[in-house]
């Protein structure tokens, strides 16, 4: 899984974050543990809540 930043999700609708936060979640559920995918995952689903609550906190 590639890693989603925070450039990447800035452009994106606030239902196309929760959307792409449920596929991510999916990924992390099929990997590995200690893989670079689960890693990749992780980051990328923080990243996606932090542009979920900077949105919230700033509309």
């Amino acid at each position: 899984m590639k890693l989603i930043t925070r450039f990447e999700l800035a452009s994106k609708s606030e239902a196309e974050l929760y959307v792409l936060l449920r596929e991510v979640f999916n990924e992390l559920a099929r990997s590995e543990p200690s893989s670079h995918q689960r890693r990749n995952a992780l980051a990328s689903i923080e990243n996606i809540q932090n542009e979920i609550n900077s949105r919230a906190l700033f509309p």
